[in-house]
Order: structure tokens, then C-alpha cells, then sequence
């Protein structure tokens, strides 16, 4: 065991430790919530991972992403966040892929070698072929809905996405999963805040954007945490599964 881990090491105990080293998760999406997810799970003794987004960091990032600074601005947010992990750990085994996934791709990508996936994407096309793909391969999914045009931390909570409320984000994939037979059976990250509505901008749909909310520092991050809490006690054997 190497001395950077001992704090885990008492909690987890090593058997614990050791399934974490052993474990390979995927994190498809490198924002708010899958950068914060990402490093949480690299400190935690995750052994191995796969991240994946085809964004390069912006100057909007900076006030909720951890990749984004003003020095920044501009790269890979695969490579910011890679690197930081392997300063983390330098024994993770980490596979970079720098794309945004394609329908096609991404039933490619997703395979049983991975123990778990975390769907940070914030685009609904993208997201609802992550998830069908992981369900349709049997492979264990985290998935964050929507955290932007709201303030109330202590109202973010994991459930099933049949049990999601006042979340437009998940409306929307509950119906398009419902489309393809599941109405059930997908573990989420939510929060039963209503968003603000006067937050709310339209794009230009790019890369399956059609609009976004106005967020803050900690509701991403707090998306993540959750989200990386999950995959860990699932791990290690400390939290119920579905």
C-alpha cells in the first residue's frame, strides 16, 4: 500500500482498498460534475479508468469546472483532467479518450470490462444512448441530471429515475427511455429543487445542446461527490445497489 492512501486504508480497510485498485470505472463527460466525479474516485484508490469528452476548456467554465483556469483555457479538458489524476495517482491505469461520443461510438466504448460508468454528459441526446447502452450491456450507471439554475445543496440526493420530481432534465429521459422499454432501473443524481426559471439561455444546438440553466460553484461538484460516493460504497460493498 503506498503511504498517500492510509487515511482510505483505515476507513476501507484493505480489502476495500484492494477492490478499488482492482476496479475499472468509466466517466463519459468532463464538466461540473464529471471532472469533480473523476477526482474524487482517483483519491478514493480507484485502479482504473477511462475518461472520455471532446471539449476543450472556455473562460465560462472557470466558476464551476476543476479543470478550468485562466491558465487553461483553451485545452483539453481530457488532458487538464488526465494529468491531474495521474498527479493524484501516479499507479491509475487512465485511457484518455478525447471525442464526443456518437450513437454509434458509444455502444462500442461501453463494454463489461468496466464495473461501473458515470453519465456526467448534459446533453439529452447523448446521455439517454450512454444509458441505453450500459443497460443493454448490462453495465452498472450512475447518471447526474439536471444541477444548473439552482442554489440547494442539501437537496441533491440518488434515486432511481422513476422516483425523480421536478427535474426537466429527467423528464425528458424518463420519456425517451421509456421509448425503448425501461421505466426503471437507472440509478440518478438529482435534486427536487425547481430550477430557476430566469437562468434559462437557448443555444445554437450544438453537439446536442439546445439550451442551458445559469449555475453555481457547488451544485455540480456536489453532483459529483454523489455520484462518485455511489460507485465507491458499491464497490466496496457499503451501499445498496439496484
Amino acid at each position: 500500500m503506498t503511504k498517500w492512501k492510509e487515511r482510505a486504508v483505515l476507513l476501507f480497510k484493505e480489502e476495500g482498498i484492494h477492490k478499488l485498485e482492482n476496479a475499472n470505472v468509466l466517466i463519459v463527460g468532463l464538466g461540473g460534475v464529471g471532472s469533480f466525479a473523476a477526482e474524487f474516485l482517483a483519491r478514493a484508490g480507484i485502479g482504473n479508468m477511462t475518461i472520455i469528452d471532446g471539449d476543450v476548456v472556455d473562460i465560462t467554465n472557470i466558476n464551476r469546472q476543476l479543470p478550468a483556469l485562466h491558465s487553461t483555457i483553451g485545452q483539453s479538458k481530457v488532458k487538464v483532467v488526465g494529468d491531474r489524476l495521474l498527479d493524484i495517482n501516479p499507479e491509475l491505469k487512465l485511457v484518455r479518450i478525447e471525442e464526443f461520443l456518437s450513437p454509434e461510438r458509444v455502444f462500442d466504448v461501453v463494454t463489461a470490462e468496466f464495473d461501473y460508468v458515470l453519465d456526467c454528459i448534459d446533453s439529452i441526446t447523448p446521455k439517454v444512448n450512454l444509458i441505453l447502452a450500459c443497460k443493454r450491456k448490462r453495465v452498472k450507471v450512475i447518471s447526474s441530471m439536471g444541477a444548473g439554475g439552482k442554489y440547494h445543496g442539501e437537496k441533491v440526493k440518488v434515486k432511481d429515475i422513476s422516483k425523480t420530481e421536478y427535474c426537466p432534465l429527467a423528464k425528458n429521459i424518463r420519456k425517451r427511455l421509456k421509448l425503448e422499454g425501461i421505466s426503471k432501473g437507472v440509478k440518478v443524481v438529482f435534486t427536487d429543487e425547481r430550477s430557476d426559471p430566469d437562468s434559462l439561455q437557448m443555444t445554437d444546438g450544438k453537439n446536442y445542446k439546445k439550451s442551458f440553466y445559469g449555475t453555481n460553484s457547488w451544485m455540480p461538484a456536489l453532483f459529483g461527490l454523489y455520484a462518485a460516493e455511489t460507485v465507491v460504497k458499491h464497490l466496496i460493498g457499503k451501499g445498496k445497489t439496484k
